[in-house]
Formats: structure tokens, sequence, C-alpha cells
């Protein structure tokens, strides 16, 4: 069938990207609001920190999930459903009268988001080609990268303009006018889905599901929970962890051979080229990138004593710079390929790197001003990751595939995310003891390190690529001699 391109597609991915930015916006913007909403609910610590870990948990449970409920239902079904999902659930946490609502409200947000999440790159898939798909995805990166790094400072700016008595609520009541306006925009701008003949016991793999969830939560809740002692209580999670992703594999591996759909075709991994590596360099670099937020929060407001709204305009500059090259970025990627990547990540290394190098030189009171252009530079660097990385994973994903690959793609993203954050926070408290600069200093090095495996594995793929790119023209050389000679 002859690809004939859609001529609302640009709409519709501007439509898919704003709702899929504040699914994302929504791991990060809360951790200024936490103390507003501690104090506004006469809430614990231990009920407060999930109103986070919560919503990230349920998040990263049903990624892969989402992405194949996408693709067996239709894109445009499963995005206007878990968007509809969305919109109530931030408005039922708004309105939350106590600790217990909140956090349960959370729960099924961070489930919507998880639903919703994949139709973004199942769409781009379904509705783009050739270079275009990489600007498609340069755009989706952009938002994965920025949703990330402005949520401290929208947040903050919500907190400053509705007070901190109830301004957290507005954090989640900002999404619902927007919400709805993308859900009507979606009804007219989305492509109908076509509609398919399935029974939902032979097209959804529930014991696929289970077994991933179980797997994912075994990772995922240890680390959430490691501030308080997460590590010391579950570590016996890790072993079950590995032992239920075993078995997950196994199984998908026998729905496949049975000729059945499963939730997670491992053929991803072993058949597609570059998915595996390039969806074990993002699920790396996420953890180095995401958790830099939070330890900047720390030493801008606990060691320097400045306000959220000035926290978060003190990291502005990456986002600035990770904001222009990420759009940029996406339509160079058929020019430069993985070459991209690894120029980001290096940048990433070398500006984090300086950031840690100038905390321990200068005095804190100028940090701000200080730490301005290496994090100008690393967000360049950083933009010329995400949206690279996650155009050339996919490009060989068949498009039947595309929401469950987007799915996998992104939970190795929360799962580094979730990592890097935990190990990043207990770095700087271990070292806070001999000041808020040593303390910065180290756990933006732990950060640079992450950085340089995620760069080690990109230079990897890169030779790999270059080799898969001779074998095809060694072949294409011989088929055309043996075309020319027959015989």
């Amino acid at each position: 069938m002859s690809y004939e391109p859609d001529p609302r597609r640009w709409k519709a991915l501007a439509v898919s990207l704003t709702a899929g930015f504040m699914g994302l916006l929504d791991v990060s913007i809360v951790n200024v609001a936490l103390p507003s909403m501690q104090a506004g609910l006469h809430a614990s610590s231990g009920g407060i920190r999930w109103v986070v870990s919560g919503y990230a948990l349920a998040f990263g449970l049903v990624l892969v999930t989402g992405g194949r409920l996408g693709d067996a239902f239709g894109r445009r079904n499963m995005f206007l459903g878990a968007l509809a999902a969305f919109v109530l659930t931030s408005a039922l946490a708004g309105a939350a009268p106590n600790e217990t609502t909140l956090v349960l409200a959370r729960l099924a947000q961070g489930l919507a988001a998880g639903m919703l999440t994949p139709q973004n790159t199942g769409l781009i898939q379904d509705l783009f080609r050739g270079a275009e798909r990489g600007r498609a995805f340069g755009m989706f990166g952009a938002v994965v990268g920025i949703s990330t790094a402005v949520g401290p400072i929208l947040g903050g700016f919500i907190l400053a303009v509705f007070g901190t008595q109830d301004g957290w609520r507005w954090v989640f009541y900002v999404n619902v006018p927007i919400g709805v306006l993308a859900f009507v925009l979606a009804l007219r701008m989305l492509p109908r889905s076509e509609k398919k003949q399935f029974r939902l016991r032979s097209e959804i793999d529930f014991v696929g599901i289970a077994l991933l969830a179980v797997a994912v939560l075994g990772v995922l809740l240890p680390v959430i929970d490691s501030d308080s002692g997460g590590f010391a209580k579950l570590w016996w999670l890790f072993p079950v962890a590995a032992a239920f992703g075993f078995a997950f594999v196994r199984w998908e591996r026998s729905v496949v051979r049975r000729g059945r759909s499963p939730l997670l075709d491992t053929r991803l991994f072993t058949d597609t080229p570059g998915y595996a590596a390039g969806a074990a360099v993002g699920a790396l670099y996420f953890c180095g990138f995401a958790g830099i937020w939070l330890v900047f929060a720390m030493y801008f407001q606990q060691g320097l004593g400045y306000s959220p709204l000035q926290s978060g305009l003190s990291v502005t500059p990456f986002a600035i710079g990770s904001a222009v090259s990420a759009a940029v970025a996406g339509r160079l990627v058929p020019r430069f390929g993985r070459r991209l990547t690894v120029t980001g990540l290096a940048m990433v290394a070398v500006g984090l790197l300086a950031v840690a190098l100038i905390a321990e030189l200068v005095p804190p009171s100028m940090s701000g001003w200080a730490f301005a252009l290496p994090l100008v530079f690393a967000g360049v660097g950083g933009g010329m990751v995400i949206s690279p990385n996650t155009t050339l994973t996919l490009e060989c994903v068949p498009v039947r595939m595309a929401g469950v690959a987007g799915g996998a793609l992104q939970t190795g993203q929360r799962i580094g995310t979730a990592i890097g954050t935990a190990v990043l926070a207990s770095v700087f408290g271990l070292v806070v003891g001999r000041g808020y600069p040593p303390a910065l200093t180290v756990a933006l090095g732990c950060a640079a390190l992450l950085t340089c495996s995620a760069l080690a594995l990109a230079i990897a793929e890169l030779r790999a690529r270059r080799r898969r790119a001779s074998e095809d023209e060694r072949e294409a050389r011989e088929a055309s001699a043996a075309d020319v000679h027959p015989g």
C-alpha cells in the first residue's frame, strides 16, 4: 500500500504533543509544591512523598501496556480515552480534601499518563515517513527534554502567582483547560483508526502484562522509596524482578511461537537494528540527566535559600539550550545520524563537569550566574540526545509495533529517571555534611559518569551502524555484479 501523507498530520502532532507534554511535565512539576501540599493538607512526610513516587510508579508500570493497547485498539481511541482520564484525575488531585485522596488521584493520574504517552510515538510512526519523521521525532524529543527541565520553573511560577497556601492545587488544575482544549482538537485532527475485528483475549496478552508489571514494580518500588530506606527494606524485590523479567521474556517468546500477539515482541531487541542499543542509551542518559534537577533544587533552595521560582529560573539556561537544539537536531538526523547523539552526550558530560568545577571555585552567591554558560552548553547537547536517539531507535520498527516499541523505550527512560534521581540525591545527601558546593560537585560528577556510560554505548552503536552500512553496500555491489554477469 502506497503512503499518502495526511494533510492534517502536523496539526495532529501539535495536539498529541501538547497532551504528551502535560503527562511528562507532571513527573517533575509537583516537586517544588510538596511543602505547600504538606502544609495545606496537614499530611505526613511519607504520604506526601507518594504524591511524586506514586505517579512515577504508575506511569512506568503501564507504558508498554498502553503502547500495545494503542496498537490493538487504534491510536486515536486510546489517546482520547487516556486524555479524558488524565483531565479528570488532574481535577480530582487539585480538589483533594486529604492526603489519601491526593495519593490515590496521583496514582490514577499516573496510569492515565502512562497510557497516553506511547500514543505519541505511535502516531508519529503512523503519520510520517522519511525526513518528516525525523522532524516529528525531533519535536517529540524536545517535548520529553523540555518537560523535565521546565517542571520546576513552571511549578515555582504557579506557586508565586497563586500563593503557597493553595497554589499547589493549581499545579493540577492547570491541566484541566489545556486538556479539554486538546481533547476537542484531537476529535477533529487525529485520524480515525481502522476498525479491526479481534477478540480481546487473543489480542491482549494478560499474562505478559502481569509478569512485566511485577518485574517493573520490583525495580521501581525500592528505588523510588530509597530516601526512606527502600533499599534496605525492599532489596528482596530486585531478585523477584529479575525472576519475573526472565519469565516474561520466556513467555513472550512462547506467545510468538504460537502465532499470537505478544505484549512486547522480543524480536524488537534481537532482530530490529539499533533498537536495543538505542533503548539502553536512552535509559542510561536519563539516569544521569533526570536526577540533576532534584540536586539543583536542593542546592539552590536548601543551600542558598532561593525560592522555588528562583531555583527554577537558575536552571532555565539548560531548558533553553535543549529546546533550541532539539528542534534543530530532529532535522539533521538523516544527515548526521548517530554522530548527533555521540556529540550531544559528550557536550552534556563536559557541561556538567564544568558546573561541578565552578561550584568549587566561585562563591555560592555567584553560582546562579556562573552556572549559566555551562548549563546552556549542556542543554544544547541534551537536545541533541533525546530526539535523535528516539528517531534512530525507532526508525526500523514496523508500524504495527510502533506503540509498544515507544512504550518500551519510555519505560527504560522512566526506570533510568527513578534510579538516577535516587542515586544522585543519595550522593548529595552523603556529602552535604562537608558543605553544599562539594555535595553538588560530587553529585554532578556522578551524573557526568553516567552520561559517559551512555556515550560509550552510543559510540559502540555508531560503529555497529557503520559496519551494517558497509555490509549492505557490499551486498548491493555483489548483487549488481551478479545482474551484470549472470551465470
